[in-house]
């Protein structure tokens, strides 16, 4: 038995040892090969871009301030401040700007902050309309038993809207692998517009109601309409040149390096604006850009 024993430890310490002599592939195992090594994004960086937006603008309600002030402590004012009188656009445009930023990278993470500035060649829209409507007994009217009191109203109004200019400050998060890093971005915007809307009310007003004669024998009611008068309030103009928007901003994209320290990007980005004169718009953005980390 002891003889047993001691063959199979000599055969199983000669088997290890013809074993720890074989390559990696015969032992079960194969060898990962060299892994592409993750590029460094700590830095500071700056580049330029060129690219697309689009931007959906809702003049709808652009003369509602306008009309509110004009019929103010008026029957009329309510009602006129749901009429949507102008239309909601879509515009499109090219554009150009710049970036700078700065990353900071945890292993494979990495984060920073970013100044994105963008030119848009020719952002704008227009809308102009006239719209009139019979309003019946509004609110606070309080005509005699019997009458009923309608305005014969007309409004009128224009309204136009250019993106000049887009300024973010935005900070980003990213993960970084080989040679690639995708990333999420998020922050504050300030936009550079022209606007600019016009607006004029007027209305006539009638009363109508029902009387009862007797012509001989016989009682006949007769409806009766009275014309009570007219008005007109002047033409409202109001302008802004140049005037700072603010609004949020948000998007995702990714960077490529792709020799040295220059890198290529590509990124879709949102805004969306605080209301200006009434009107509230966004933009959608793509983009390409080139830039260098320092």
């Amino acid at each position: 038995m002891r003889r047993l024993l001691l063959a199979a430890m000599m055969f199983g310490a000669a088997s290890g040892a013809q074993a720890a002599d074989m390559p990696d592939f015969l032992r079960g195992s194969l060898s990962s090969g060299p892994s592409a090594p993750t590029r460094n994004w700590d830095g500071w960086y700056v580049g330029g871009q060129i690219g697309y937006t689009s931007a959906d603008m809702d003049l709808s309600h652009a003369p509602q301030t306008q009309t509110n002030f004009m019929l103010r402590n008026s029957v009329l004012q309510a009602p006129l401040a749901d009429w949507q009188l102008l239309s909601r656009n879509h515009a499109q445009a090219g554009g150009f700007g710049a970036f700078v930023g700065r990353n900071y990278q945890w292993d494979d993470l990495v984060f920073g902050y970013e100044a994105n500035y963008n030119y848009m060649t020719n952002l704008k829209s227009s809308s102009t309309n006239l719209m009139s409507r019979s309003i019946v007994n509004p609110a606070g009217e309080n005509p005699p038993d019997g009458h009923t009191h309608t305005y014969a109203t007309t409004l009128t109004g224009d309204a136009s809207l250019q993106i000049k200019d887009v300024v973010t400050f935005r900070g980003r998060a990213g993960w970084a692998t080989g040679n690639l890093l995708p990333y999420v971005f998020g922050g504050l915007a300030v936009g550079r517009v022209d606007a600019s809307r016009t607006a004029s009310v007027s209305y006539d007003k009638y009363d109508d109601y029902d009387i009862t004669i007797q012509q001989g024998v016989n009682t006949v009611t007769v409806h009766q309409t009275d014309y009570l008068g007219s008005k007109s309030y002047p033409l409202s103009v109001e302008r802004r040149a140049n005037s700072f928007v603010a609004g949020w901003t948000g998007g995702l994209g990714f960077e490529y390096m792709m020799w040295g320290n220059v890198f290529m990007r590509a990124e879709w980005e949102y805004i969306q604006f605080l209301k200006v004169k009434d009107m509230s718009f966004s933009t959608n953005s793509a983009r390409l850009g080139v830039g260098y980390k320092f």
